[in-house]
């Protein structure tokens, strides 16, 4: 079956992921991992104008929340993934490919849905039990927003975080229901983000928001 067609446009954010070949662990260390990805995230930036609103990184994959105002999806990862496995490769001995196969890239078409999104990239450490609470993962934009660790590429103002941020954090470690959470990590597989049974009421806060 053929890729879908790239959906490319300027208002809405996407969700952008790639997973290592085989599922296989990156051959080299995780904080060296970071300190590539996070220098191409500094690039993209800056070279195509890139929004990056969140990003962590796992053992054998990333989860990115993107916007771009130029349209140029295609180009920002094209430049992303080339380099980013240049690099991996030239440290680790691999002659092969870093990745398993190209990116995945799902748009996100309106706030609500946004939030499940970003709530689902920031627990990624949680649910792989790599870690207890999302604020002390490393590997995260998560970590030097708080202060945490010194910021290494440049984020979008975070909204979300930043209205509350002590609120956030505990809405961020709420654990949701498992049947929401697959339902969640499934609309996050779609080219475009859908989930049914939603809570649309403008009454509730982005605060108040939970899975269902």
């Amino acid at each position: 079956m053929p890729r879908p067609r790239s959906i490319l446009q300027p208002e809405f954010p996407y969700h952008v992921t790639a997973r290592c070949i085989n599922k296989e662990w990156f051959k080299i260390p995780l904080s060296t991992v970071w300190e590539i990805m996070s220098s191409q995230l500094h690039y993209v930036s800056f070279a195509f104008k890139a929004e990056i609103l969140a990003f962590v990184l796992m053992p054998n994959h990333f989860h990115m929340l993107i916007r771009t105002p130029n349209s140029n999806l295609d180009l920002i990862m094209a430049s992303f993934m080339k380099e980013v496995s240049r690099s991996i490769n030239e440290l680790s001995g691999r002659i092969n490919q870093a990745y398993g196969a190209r990116h995945f890239r799902g748009l996100i078409q309106s706030e609500h849905y946004f939030l499940h999104a970003y709530k689902y990239v920031y627990r990624n450490p949680v649910e792989a039990g790599l870690i207890i609470n999302c604020q002390t993962y490393p590997y995260s934009s998560l970590s030097f927003l708080l202060g945490h660790s010194k910021a290494l590429f440049p984020v979008k103002y975070d909204s979300v975080l930043f209205s509350n941020i002590e609120a956030t954090i505990k809405w961020l470690n709420t654990e949701p229901k498992a049947e929401d959470w697959k339902k969640v990590g499934d609309a996050m597989g779609r080219s475009k983000f859908r989930l049914a049974r939603l809570k649309e009421s403008n009454k509730v806060s982005r605060l108040e928001f939970d899975m269902f």
